[in-house]
């Protein structure tokens, strides 16, 4: 059976149930397969320098954003899969930490603006956060139930680490939770691969390499999963099935379900509900008019009409190469062989824009990665948050099956940049989608959810054990904006790790059980 719907169970952390849900946070941690994260931020400083031509400038760029502005929120999602269960099965567990740095950091303007519109509650944050400190560490603090302990649960699990467009959150996180950054780009990265031995994915350059999506943002990548995941199931082949915890009674005052209803993957779209797609936002994830714009930014929407333009490519391609054999076996029977002009069938699709000499290439990049790391505007057209004190909270899930995608945060920026569409419909015949509350947990479950998807796609396509390690193609390189390349996470012979992070790791391993 199709399971268009699921309802994610998102437990709520503050300060006033910090410890109360600690040891349920630790057993999720300690257990799991692979712990997925997301961070929401209070801004990311100067954009162009984010997206520097040198990627040690853009290191230290980013690390000046680190060392001034702050983490408000923290997405855990721990994926344990079920080796009792059929199939690729995992038990999910996700939490929404809402965190209050307690040193001065700045909050930009526009970043306010974006997290009040997209209901981010900065009077819980201020009366509720979990406090922390950045920088190292200071004395008796790194074995208590604070953040920068739970971060070391997290390290001392030995577990792959799965983030999503993730160099800016691998940043934050040591900032915040673990040390001062060191001042150099390879010792950073030699530290963070001794930090992580199981090895970090960003489920960006993952999707990207691994499945080939016309588009790679966070929501587009989950969704598209989602979809091919429910295909799988209606054709009765290996799938991925999520599960969710049975929560006790005194839990469920904590949970705040998102429930998502997955349209019918395969229904037909009229031309009349895709001509007013927001191009910008169906290709970034991200428009400069932000909920200003007035064409749909309702990625279900952007996906249908996406593996529309897929079949016909693939119809017109089938037909070429026909009339392409046809004249080939009349002018020479005896030599059949396929065009040169015909693309080959792995190639992955592109996307065209339409023409807007405003909107060049670096500014939307930029546009991107302001999504992804400042709350986002990620607009769920069949999803809401609710409040429930409900008694079934166990939802067992088939989903998906994907491609890729890449995280969402985004700023609306001046009302006067258009974006523009072959041709506007009326409002009432299609209503762009605003989307529920965004938080961090919910976003760190669609980056642990493509993980999941992908790793059952390419160990269902193998006749051998279970890859070993996971998708090596893609272990430990983390995706880079406007690069061709990405960044390897590895500790060079030209390098060393830094002297703070030496005596943590030493201490940690030295008490670890594992």
């Amino acid at each position: 059976m199709k399971m268009a719907f699921m309802k994610v169970p998102v437990v709520d952390v503050h300060i006033d149930n910090f410890k109360e849900i600690w040891p349920s946070m630790l057993l999720a941690v300690r257990t799991a397969s692979f712990i997925a994260l997301d961070t929401e931020l209070s801004g990311l400083g100067t954009r162009k320098a984010l997206l520097a031509q040198s990627i040690e400038d853009r290191y230290k760029a980013i690390c000046n954003a680190a060392r001034t502005r702050a983490v408000l929120s923290l997405g855990i999602a721990s994926f344990k899969e079920l080796s009792n269960k059929p199939g690729s099965t995992y038990l999910t567990q996700v939490y929404n930490l809402t965190l209050l740095c307690m040193d001065e950091y700045i909050v930009e303007p526009q970043s306010v603006q974006f997290l009040v519109q997209h209901g981010f509650d900065f009077n819980k944050q201020y009366s509720k956060g979990i406090p922390y400190h950045k920088g190292n560490d200071k004395p008796h603090e790194c074995r208590g139930q604070n953040m920068r302990g739970l971060f070391l649960e997290i390290i001392q699990s030995k577990r792959p680490l799965i983030l999503h467009n993730g160099l800016i959150d691998l940043v934050f996180l040591y900032q915040c939770f673990y040390a001062n950054l060191p001042d150099q780009l390879m010792t950073f990265t030699a530290d963070i691969s001794e930090m992580f031995p199981a090895g970090v994915y960003d489920t960006k350059y993952t999707s990207e390499v691994e499945t080939r999506f016309v588009s790679s943002y966070l929501e587009y990548a989950y969704k598209k999963c989602r979809r091919e995941n429910n295909r799988l199931i209606d054709a009765s082949n290996s799938h991925l099935s999520i599960e969710f915890c049975n929560y006790q009674q005194a839990f469920t005052g904590y949970i705040d379900y998102r429930c998502c209803n997955l349209p019918e993957a395969d229904r037909k779209v009229t031309e009349e509900e895709t001509t007013g797609i927001c191009e910008q936002f169906s290709a970034y994830g991200w428009c400069p008019n932000g909920m200003k714009c007035s064409l749909s930014h309702n990625t279900d929407l952007i996906i249908e009409e996406d593996e529309r333009h897929n079949d016909k490519r693939k119809k017109k391609k089938v037909r070429r190469k026909r009339k392409h054999n046809t004249l080939e076996l009349t002018d020479n029977p005896t030599n059949c062989t396929i065009a040169d002009n015909v693309p080959p069938t792995d190639m992955p699709p592109s996307k065209l824009l339409c023409e807007n000499t405003s909107m060049e290439q670096e500014r939307m990049d930029i546009g991107e990665l302001k999504q992804e790391k400042s709350v986002s505007d990620v607009q769920l057209p069949e999803t809401m948050f609710d409040k429930e004190e409900s008694k079934d909270n166990r939802c067992g899930v088939v989903e998906t099956e994907g491609e890729f995608l890449s995280n969402n945060k985004k700023e609306n920026q001046s009302e006067d940049q258009k974006c523009t569409a072959p041709k506007l419909v009326e409002k009432n015949k299609i209503e762009k989608c605003e989307g529920g509350t965004h938080r961090a947990g919910f976003d760190a479950f669609m980056t642990g959810f493509i993980m999941a998807y992908i790793l059952m796609w390419k160990n269902s396509e193998s006749d051998s054990t279970k890859m070993d390690p996971w998708l090596p193609d893609c272990l430990n390189k983390l995706y880079l904006s406007g690069k061709t390349l990405p960044l390897q996470i590895c500790k060079s012979s030209f390098s060393k790790s830094s002297k703070v992070h030496q005596a943590k790791i030493e201490l940690l391993w030295g008490n670890s059980k594992v």
